[in-house]
Order: structure tokens, then sequence, then C-alpha cells
């Protein structure tokens, strides 16, 4: 699955980035419908880790970070394909994608959601049944709604895990 990286440089100007280069923990973003961009820059940038932003079209990266921005096709799933071909051990995924935090934990990621949720190993199984389930009863028509949006709470949340997480992660390595 391929696609077109993008680092946006301090003026704003993007340059193509060679494959390997970064830090070796690297937090990579489902960034489409990330309601959480702003707090993820926020948190790389205190630790000096890299961010990966992956999305079916070119998203605005503030100047003032550093974050890669991975352009793939329109494709349903490409940018999911992307990232669970990309992921490496022990970096860090931010999605509300279900079946790929799945697909990132089994490739040794850690994974959260943007309210904050942490995906283990331990906790997937029933994250899986619970949005098969949801899904089966959206189909039949007896749930219509998603996800409620995100709240402060849920933001504030996800500030504490993720600085909780690269913490850790960055600790062990």
């Amino acid at each position: 699955m391929g696609g077109d990286s993008f680092f946006a440089d301090p003026a704003g100007r993007s340059a193509n980035v060679p494959k390997g280069e970064g830090a070796l923990i690297r937090m990579i973003v489902d960034a489409d419908a990330c309601p959480v961009k702003e707090e993820i820059y926020s948190v790389a940038a205190r630790h000096g880790v890299a961010v990966t932003l992956v999305a079916n079209s070119r998203l605005h990266v503030p100047a003032r970070t550093r974050a890669e921005m991975v352009v793939v096709d329109g494709a349903p799933d490409a940018a999911d394909d992307w990232i669970a071909e990309h992921v490496r051990k022990s970096d860090v995924v931010v999605t509300a994608d279900i079946p790929l935090a799945s697909r990132c934990l089994a490739a040794g990621a850690h994974v959260l959601s943007g309210n904050g949720r942490v995906f283990t190993e331990d906790s997937i199984g029933g994250a899986l049944a619970t949005r098969d389930l949801l899904q089966s009863l959206r189909d039949s028509g007896i749930a219509s709604r998603g996800p409620s949006p995100i709240s402060a709470r849920d933001r504030s949340r996800f500030l504490s895990k993720l600085d909780e997480l690269l913490s850790r992660v960055l600790r062990e390595r």
C-alpha cells in the first residue's frame, strides 16, 4: 500500500521523507476523523516523539510541528492498511477503529483511542465483540446512532493516558 510522505517544516513547506528515518518510538495517527490532533502535537513535542498522520487526503499540519503527513488513496480502509503494514513494535497508534487497533496490537504496538481508551491484548476481544454487536443492531435498524462526540472530559483523559503511555514506552526503551 503506497502513500506520499511529507514533513511540514517550520516555514510551512513540505518535503519528501525517505523511509526508515525518524525516532525509535513514534506515534502513528489514523488522522481522517481524529478529534485530538492538537493534543497529540503537544504531547509528542513534550516527549520528543515523531508523529505520522495517515489520511485519505492532505490535512493541515501546523508549521510548529514536525509531523509527517502520509496521504493514501481514497480506497476504503487504505489508511488502516497503510498503518497496519508500517506499524512497528513499541509504536503508539491513535485510532478509534477497533479492527485496526487489533492489527496494531498483533504487531506489538501500543494503541489508544481518541477518547483515552487504551486497547490491550486482554481488552481487544471484548471491544471487537461489542463493535460487531452494535454494527448488527445498526444494520437491523434497532440502533441507529454511532459514537458520542468527544467531550472535554474525554480530551482530558486522552491527554493523561497518552502522556502516561509515552512515558512508560520511553522508559522501557
